[in-house]
């Protein structure tokens, strides 16, 4: 029987062997990010041109903003757009202790 090098690994593991552990975890976190932005938008009927001109910015750097893909966002731009919108980020640190991850 072939013994196979990730049976029994989690998938944080196989991510962080292949060397893009911290890239998946970014593109879910701004996933989330961009959801709660679109909620905010849609409550408060603000479209993507709107947003911008209540953020003092560009369409493009709402278009960023809202790209699931687009890790490199600032915390100045989350802060205009919370701002923009009437919302407040909250980010909470914690240790790894190795427990696993919610999906």
């Amino acid at each position: 029987m072939t013994q196979h090098k990730h049976v029994g690994s989690s998938l944080d593991d196989l991510l962080e062997a292949d060397g893009t552990l911290e890239q998946v975890e970014a593109e879910a976190l701004k996933r989330v990010i961009v959801w709660q932005i679109q909620q905010a938008m849609g409550q408060i009927g603000v479209n993507k041109s709107q947003l911008a001109q209540k953020m003092h910015t560009s369409r493009t750097v709402v278009n960023r903003l809202l790209d699931e893909k687009d890790t490199g966002v600032t915390i100045t731009t989350l802060v205009k757009a919370g701002r923009a919108l009437g919302m407040t980020w909250t980010l909470q640190a914690g240790e790894d202790n190795g427990s696993p991850r919610a999906a």
